[in-house]
């Protein structure tokens, strides 16, 4: 058995769908709400869906059936001021987790980000080295709490455990199911329904002299590409450590938005407008995931294309009358 959590999100959906496809039985830890995440799971056979309050009471009753906890679930927003939600979520949450791991000897696999590294100013290399961690500087309570969670872990020697424990630095991750995120939604969801009627969208100008308007750098990966290496951690349980998830190319936001109106069949139409002034203090202008560590794990699989995964994105997905996996 397989717990999910945030198994109805963007990333843990996609990946209970391919846990599903390979015969595995998975439970979701969840919350679902009132609108339309359900959607997300509306299509896949499921052991149980919990909620997270009570993921407690369902490890002591049925814990000794688990092999592995993907661990998706995350107050994501990178906006969220209430940084002792945050805590509660990000940190507590994820510590206690590991621990019950730990001791029971079951594969913990969780998502930290890419908004760990802050301004990039330090670089975007992976690694467990408590040096390394301590330099960085993430620009948001998000990251923040990624950050220490991964730093906690480093402490406590959980990537050198006998136990496998993974986790993986999202970079900017797009495919289908994102559609509950609201303003979280990658650019490329964004851009679409403009594509699709002809008219023009507005990327942020850029505020600093190096990059030209929509030239602001970003490492997109396809959300099929994640799963596939997170499934290829699964099978290799003596994996550990801490991993960049990205393609190892940074494409610009103009490029993403010219893919997107060529996937849909429209000539691209792309314009301008100021960044809000909150944001300017606070934008990265340049993400880019150095691989080599995954790949000298052993990792060989090619990633997808920026114009091939939003190609498959608008034209399997957003542009179909049934958009979810």
């Amino acid at each position: 058995m397989i717990i999910v959590t945030g198994g109805a999100g963007f990333i843990g959906s996609n990946l209970v769908a391919a846990l599903e496809a390979r015969g595995e039985r998975v439970v979701v830890c969840d919350w679902l709400g009132s609108e339309e995440k359900w959607r997300n799971l509306a299509h896949r056979n499921l052991e149980a869906i919990i909620a997270p309050e009570q993921l407690d009471d369902f490890l002591k009753t049925q814990g000794r059936d688990v092999d592995a906890i993907f661990h998706m679930g995350a107050i994501s927003t990178t906006t969220e001021k209430n940084v002792d939600l945050i805590v509660e979520n990000n940190i507590r949450l994820s510590q206690k987790l590991w621990s019950w791991c730990s001791e029971m000897k079951v594969k913990f696999i969780y998502a930290s980000s890419a908004a760990t590294y802050g301004d990039g100013s330090k670089g975007f290399k992976d690694g467990e080295n408590a040096e390394h961690l301590a330099k960085l500087r993430p620009l948001n309570p998000y990251g923040w709490s990624k950050h220490f969670f991964d730093r906690w872990l480093t402490q406590h020697k959980a990537f050198s455990a006998s136990s496998q424990c993974v986790g993986l630095k999202f970079f900017n991750v797009y495919g289908p199911n994102e559609y509950h995120k609201g303003g979280q939604r990658s650019v490329a969801h964004q851009i679409f329904p403009y594509a699709k009627r002809g008219e023009a969208f507005l990327l942020f100008k850029s505020h600093n002299p190096e990059y030209q308007d929509g030239g602001q750098l970003r490492d997109f990966i396809w959300v099929g590409d994640c799963i596939q290496v997170m499934l290829w951690l699964y099978d290799r349980p003596k994996v550990n450590g801490l991993f960049n998830l990205g393609t190892g190319k940074a494409r610009s936001f103009a490029d993403l938005a010219v893919a997107v109106y060529q996937a849909a069949g429209k000539a691209p139409l792309i314009q301008y407008r100021d960044m809000p002034q909150e944001l300017q203090e606070k934008y990265q202008y340049f993400t880019e995931a150095d691989m080599a560590k995954l790949r000298a794990a052993g990792y060989t699989a090619p990633f997808t294309s920026l114009e091939e995964g939003v190609k498959l994105y608008v034209q399997k997905y957003l542009a179909t009358p049934e958009p979810y996996v």
